[in-house]
């Protein structure tokens, strides 16, 4: 396989408020996510991205779905027949950073990739995505040329985008019990009077594209269990919800989750979704695996 050079980084700022100092009892739920940090560029088939090239088995068929796709106006109208799935995420496991989370690839795994049909499914209208586990290392991996679908919205196809991984700490908000939460809230309040800074929007955890660490729930967290055996599954993947709020972009905007790097008076869509992804959801599309099953099965949840 080709070698691939590393993006530049993508930095965090630092949490203005020391989290575990202000409220030790949070220091229990801490955990690492990796911020994926697309930027928009042009990936190439060797490396992690976002709607970028992908790697594919040499002569294996292209994936298809065969879903009904329900109507939505007009304007959008599904083809007859399979669907073509659309690339949406590629990732190496040699790019998640030293000391981060390690996503639960199945042995002899390196590769990772969601693919998705670019059509509604579900109640809440939304694309469906499946998962794909390779050795990068097999012989016959070469760059995919896939079909694309004719007619899919937009907003359900990824722009080319380099990922920047980075290691961020995490802590709960909606994944508190009410218990915790009710206990800490007057707390929260009074550090926000103080200091301008909320625990929810600009302490406890990110949100955008990212890897492992809490989901980007923008409603009552939904965590799933597994069909086959029963066990909690593990958040791997949150893909579509901004990468940080519309305030962090304006001329007296305090970054909280806007990169060092990243220069806000840029422009803001490319900034806050890079990807052009619009999934009608603020939390966007939630994917679990069973990390105890072999064949990793996964479940998905939207943000709502």
């Amino acid at each position: 396989m080709e070698p691939t050079r590393r993006p530049p980084a993508r930095t965090t700022p630092p949490r203005p408020v020391d989290v575990e100092a202000r409220w030790p009892a949070l220091a229990a739920h801490r955990t690492d996510g990796v911020r994926l940090h697309p930027r928009r560029g042009e990936p190439g088939p060797y490396g992690s991205s976002l709607g970028g090239p992908v790697l594919w088995p040499r002569g294996a068929p292209w994936p298809h779905c065969a879903r009904r796709h329900p109507r939505r106006g007009a304007r959008v109208r599904p083809p007859r027949g399979p669907v073509p799935l659309v690339p949406v995420l590629q990732l190496f496991a040699a790019d998640l950073p030293d000391g981060g989370p390690r996503l639960p690839f199945p042995a002899g795994v390196d590769l990772l990739q969601v693919l998705w049909c670019p059509f509604d499914h579900h109640r809440r209208y939304l694309p469906h995505p499946e998962l794909r586990w390779w050795d990068s290392a097999r012989p016959g991996l070469v760059p995919a040329d896939p079909p694309r679908p004719a007619g899919a919205p937009a907003g359900y196809l990824p722009l080319p985008c380099v990922l920047h991984p980075e290691r961020v700490v995490e802590y709960p908000v909606l994944d508190l019990s009410d218990e915790e939460y009710d206990a800490l809230e007057p707390e929260f309040r009074r550090c926000e009077a103080q200091t301008g800074w909320s625990y929810q929007a600009h302490l406890a955890a990110p949100g955008g594209t990212k890897a492992a660490g809490y989901p980007v729930w923008a409603g009552d967290p939904d965590w799933p269990h597994c069909a086959g055996c029963g066990r909690r599954t593990v958040h791997l993947l949150s893909i579509g919800a901004p990468e940080c709020a519309a305030a962090e972009l304006g001329p007296a905007g305090r970054r909280a989750w806007l990169p060092v790097e990243d220069d806000p008076a840029g422009d803001p869509e490319a900034l806050r979704r890079p990807h052009g992804l619009a999934l009608g959801d603020p939390g966007g599309i939630q994917l679990f695996v069973c990390a105890h099953c072999p064949d990793r099965p996964h479940t998905l949840r939207h943000g709502f």
